[in-house]
């Protein structure tokens, strides 16, 4: 076991000797298959990161043990996940560190990794120490570091698994062959893991072929597109990916014969970085920190434009671009609204509606502020603007049978197929 050492705020940190003594570093899941490039990526430099898998309502009754009720449901899931697989005795706690992201924003997110460690201490596991993932230099660790390189690779990473979440949401419904897309994503994965570690595959012109290989391979897959009922899914960025957070809300609607369309994360990362530019235009501010947000804007609206050319080219329906989503909220919501999703939210569900994808579930954790407000908050003026939104917002925490929340999914489901016969009776006419 290494030694352990502390900060002067008496913070356990994870030093160069737990690295090569090869400590597991627990990742909780969000986003499946960004998670796994991810994760593959910090495999690559040297550390044993394992991603938590774990479901089931004991994840919830276990941060329930360890948190206030009244904390985020995403706080309360991730840290009784986390807790839940020390527990386990599958991992040795004494070479055992934690990850967690850390924003630093205004919301409630940003105290998770407090809440952790102060939960750690009340359920006997205060020599765990937990690494803070973020990009702001919160808190730094001798043992990890986030390198230029690493950070490339993580980058690419996500745009990456944006496209292969986009592409697979768009081909699985309607595949002749079921599982074929599953098992396209899972080989993609292991491919794009094995270019990263080779060094290749995050300068523009490898990411662009790469996106075309990945997007040629799915065209084809043999399909028939008899029309089925679209359903985009907003929401607070955990509820909305995590299927622990929203009780597997992708593959639900999946099961009730539906196309799903989940906007990706790069979107809002380029929203996160964006915020930084609108701040300045707000309230003034460092030029300096203007003009290098501006640069960074600048790169991932470049890396966003290369999926957009890719899925165009093999006839798949491209994902929206940022700057786009953004334009359909002004004069609806002010962009200084930016706390969690943000007006961004509100973005969302007014591309899904203009795309097609009226029919959308806006997940939220009980007692988001930021969702209540550009969220459920913003149903009226977005069904105002467009009658076609048939919007359905749900409420996410422990006490919240799921039972409940899927009756209220299907009664939003009931409309969307009557407007679907509708639209298909209509087209019928036209043509007879």
């Amino acid at each position: 076991m290494a030694k352990l050492t502390y900060d002067k705020t008496g913070r356990l940190l994870f030093t160069r000797e737990m690295k090569k003594e090869e400590y597991t570093i627990l990742i909780p899941m969000m986003a499946k298959i960004h998670f796994a490039i991810m994760r593959n990526v910090f495999i690559h430099y040297g550390y044993h990161a394992v991603l938590l898998e774990t479901e089931g309502p004991e994840i919830a009754q276990v941060g329930l043990k360890y948190v206030h009720n009244d904390t985020c449901y995403p706080a309360i899931l991730v840290i009784g996940q986390l807790i839940h697989a020390l527990q386990s005795g599958k991992y040795d706690v004494n070479k055992t560190a934690l990850m967690i992201t850390q924003t630093g924003g205004g919301c409630r997110a940003s105290n998770y990794i407090h809440l952790l460690r102060k939960a750690l201490v009340k359920a006997g596991f205060e020599n765990v120490p937990v690494i803070s993932l973020n990009m702001s230099g919160l808190e730094k660790n001798s043992g990890f570091k986030l390198t230029i390189p690493m950070v490339r690779r993580l980058a690419s990473g996500v745009l990456y698994g944006d496209m292969l979440m986009a592409l697979d949401n768009q081909v699985k419904p309607y595949e002749v062959n079921r599982g074929e897309s599953a098992r396209a994503v899972e080989k993609w994965i292991e491919k794009l893991t094995e270019i990263l570690a080779s060094g290749h595959g995050f300068t523009k012109k490898e990411i662009a072929e790469n996106l075309d290989a990945i997007a040629k391979d799915f065209a084809s897959i043999e399909v028939d597109r008899t029309p089925k009922v679209k359903v985009g899914i907003v929401g607070e960025i955990y509820v909305k990916y995590s299927g622990l957070g929203n009780n597997d809300l992708e593959n639900f609607l999946y099961e009730q014969d539906c196309e799903v369309n989940l906007p990706g994360i790069l979107g809002f990362a380029m929203f996160k970085v964006d915020n930084r530019i609108e701040d300045y235009k707000l309230y003034g501010g460092s030029a300096a920190k203007y003009l290098a947000a501006s640069k960074l804007m600048s790169y991932l609206t470049g890396l966003e434009t290369l999926v957009i050319d890719s899925m165009k080219r093999y006839g798949f329906r491209p994902i929206t671009s940022y700057e786009h989503t953004k334009s359909l909220v002004k004069g609806m919501v002010g962009y200084g609204s930016k706390m969690g999703e943000g007006w961004l939210l509100t973005g969302e569900m007014l591309e899904l509606v203009e795309c097609g994808f009226e029919n959308i579930v806006c997940t939220q954790p009980f007692g988001c502020l930021p969702n209540h407000i550009n969220g459920k908050g913003m149903i009226r003026p977005i069904k105002m603007a467009d009658e076609r939104a048939n919007i359905v917002a749900i409420d996410y925490d422990p006490g919240a049978p799921k039972v409940n929340q899927e009756n209220r999914i299907k009664l939003m489901l009931a409309v969307a197929r009557e407007q679907l016969q509708k639209k298909l009776r209509e087209s019928a006419a036209a043509e007879g």
